[in-house]
This record gives structure tokens, C-alpha cells and sequence, in this order.
């Protein structure tokens, strides 16, 4: 069938298909998403950073790509793999093709795939290593190439903004510092909606230098890789709680924790889409919420600490929340601002706003 591109897995699984994107081999950890729609804001992401996304949506590509969905200007995505890829979009906002913005971005994609068996691989084995590659190459030169690539542990570091700037917003209300670990440009349209100015600092911006910039409160974003591997974050964190209130979201809602003394574990195969349930634990109320992550808070490791369970992920039981009255801090696993996806969550944002309004 003259396929072109394979990819393997460390077991010695071989998927073969046809390219699109970026032809240059690479190495990820492979996961999977379930959304329906949203490839774009999945590429986009900054949380994706050094992982191959298997999409369980068959078709992908169909509306193209349009120049306001992006949630950073620099995808940073390790690959995409697809069942059936259009490039052929129909779409009157599309500026351009999927692929075109993959090659742009060095973005390697593998079409022709069978993603209903690979996705139970990853299920039944978690996520591991990738290899995707010409379809000539051998097979143990594959794993040679697995067994001797790491994968970095500097995912946030890569993605976070390198120097201070700010997001206007009218009117502005209120000042909100965001410590950027790889945060998605819906985050700050949500707080700009709500009357936030936004000042955005890269993810080890010291306590000081933010206290120094006068905020009404503080959030931590989203970002890819492992909580523990952002030390300075967590450090500042422990240093600003009980000052301002403070909002994290996903790995916000892990350093958050970390910066209590509770632990992070990571998952056998992550939470990726747009179709979790989730109870809230204070309202009985249950949210379909829109999640991408690899790490979750030990809920054994929260008991001593000042934080209570706010969320559970009714899927596996997992934390999806917790908070700390004290302090005015309080965190989501998931993404309340999800675009596209589910909108159940967004008073976490009017809560945030609430909570600065009552401190000034």
C-alpha cells in the first residue's frame, strides 16, 4: 500500500502510514486524546510539549486551521496521529491546512493509522516512548533509538514566556499575575472577560519580583511534564500563599498541591479530552470538563496538609479540586476554560474574581 511512515513503540509495535506535516523523525511519549473537535487547540497547546497525541476522532484536518484558535503562537506539539487526514479543509475562516502549519513548525504527523487499536495498546500498557519514523527503517534500529533517547525534562522551561508582559483588558478591574508554566491563550481571555489585566512572568519569577507587581491575585497555568521538575515555581508558590488569593489550573493545580507538602504521581495513560466526569464535591453537582494531563495529587499525601478535596474525577476516583479556605487558594485538575469544549466550569473564573473582590 506504499506506506511511507511507521511508527514504534518500545515493545516493538510497528503502525505503518502515510506522512503529513514535518518528515523528520522523532521520539515523544505517545498518548491519547478522545475530543471530537479541537485538533487545532490540541497542536496548539503548550501542554503537548515533547508528546505524540493519537486522536480517537477518526477525521481530522477537515476545517482547517484559523488564525484566532491558537493557544500559542509556537505550537510546540511532538506529533500527531490520525486515522484519516483531510487536507482539503472546508472551512471559510481557515487560513491554512493542518499540514502546512505542522512543516512550519517541524511538526511530524502519521495518517493511516489504525487508532482504535493503538489507543487500546496505550490503555492496556500506559504511555511509554515513540519512535516515528521512514517506513524503511528497521525495526532494531528503532529500538536502539528508543532505548537511547530520553525524553527532557525540561518541557516548561521550552514553553514559558522568557521575559515579563502584559494583556490589557477593558475595563481592568483587577491586576492578576500569571506564572506562565505553558499557558493557554483561553486562560487569558477568560480572566480579560471578567475585567483582568494580566501580567504574564515566566515560570521561576521569584516571590519577590511578584509581590513587587502589586497583584490582586495570582494563577498558575497549565503546562506540560512533571510538577516536580519546576522546583522554582513551587518554591515561589509556598512563598506567596496566604498573601493573595490564588488560582491554578491543571499543572497550577499540581504545584499548588506540591507547594502544600502533599505528592504527585503520574498516571498510567494521562486524562486527555473533553468528556470527563467530574463530582464537585461541595455543590453534589456533576461537570463534564474538558482535561489534558500525565500527573495527579496523591489524595493519601493531602491529609495533614491545609488543603481539603474540592473535585473527584468519577472515572478513577482522582483529585480534580482542592482548596484552602485560609489561605483564599483553590485549584482544578482540569480546564474550566476549554475552547472548544465543555462550559460546566467557568464559574471557577467568577470565583477567582469573587475572591479578589472581597480582599481589596
Amino acid at each position: 500500500m506504499n506506506f511511507n511512515r511507521k511508527i514504534i513503540l518500545e515493545d516493538g509495535q510497528e503502525y505503518f502510514g502515510y506522512s503529513f506535516g514535518s518528515e523528520e523523525d522523532r521520539v515523544c511519549e505517545i498518548v491519547f486524546n478522545t475530543s471530537m473537535v479541537g485538533y487545532q487547540e490540541i497542536v496548539s497547546d503548550p501542554s503537548y510539549t515533547y508528546q505524540a497525541v493519537v486522536m480517537t476522532y477518526p477525521l481530522i484536518g477537515n476545517y482547517g486551521m484559523a488564525e484566532d484558535d491558537y493557544e500559542t503562537k509556537t505550537p510546540t506539539i511532538g506529533a500527531l496521529i490520525v486515522r484519516e487526514y483531510n487536507d482539503d479543509p472546508s472551512n471559510f475562516r481557515s487560513a491554512a491546512t493542518l499540514s502546512q502549519v505542522m512543516r512550519a513548525y517541524d511538526i511530524p504527523g502519521v495518517s493511516g493509522i489504525d487508532t482504535r487499536k493503538l489507543t487500546r495498546s496505550i490503555r492496556d500498557g500506559g504511555s511509554r516512548k515513540v519512535l516515528i519514523t521512514n517506513a524503511a527503517t528497521p525495526i532494531e534500529r528503532g529500538l536502539a533509538i528508543l532505548r537511547e533517547t530520553e525524553i527532557p525534562k525540561n518541557a516548561v522551561s521550552q514553553v514559558s514566556c522568557d521575559t515579563m508582559w502584559i494583556s490589557r483588558a477593558q475595563p481592568e478591574k483587577y491586576h492578576v499575575v500569571a506564572i506562565d508554566c505553558g499557558m493557554k491563550m483561553n486562560i487569558v481571555r477568560s480572566l480579560h472577560k471578567r475585567g483582568c489585566k494580566v501580567t504574564i512572568v515566566p515560570w521561576n519569577t521569584p516571590a519577590g519580583t511578584i509581590e513587587n507587581l502589586n497583584p490582586d491575585g495570582i494563577f498558575i497555568s497549565n503546562g506540560p511534564g512533571d510538577p516536580t521538575d519546576v522546583p522554582e515555581t513551587i518554591a515561589a508558590v509556598k512563598a506567596l500563599l496566604g498573601k493573595y488569593p490564588i488560582f491554578g489550573i491543571c499543572l497550577g493545580h499540581q504545584i499548588i498541591s506540591l507547594a502544600y507538602g502533599a505528592k504527585t504521581y503520574k498516571l498510567k495513560f494521562g486524562h486527555r479530552g473533553g468528556n470527563h466526569p467530574v463530582r464537585n464535591l461541595e455543590s453534589g453537582k456533576i461537570e463534564i470538563t474538558s482535561q489534558n494531563h500525565s500527573y495527579a495529587v496523591d489524595a493519601d499525601s493531602l491529609a495533614g496538609t491545609a488543603l481539603t478535596t474540592t473535585h473527584i474525577n468519577l472515572l478513577d476516583q482522582t483529585v480534580e479540586g482542592v482548596k484552602c479556605v485560609r489561605d483564599k487558594v483553590f485549584s482544578v485538575q482540569y480546564h474550566p476554560e476549554s475552547a472548544p469544549g465543555p462550559q460546566d466550569s467557568a464559574y471557577l473564573f467568577d470565583r477567582f474574581i469573587e475572591t479578589m473582590e472581597s480582599c481589596k
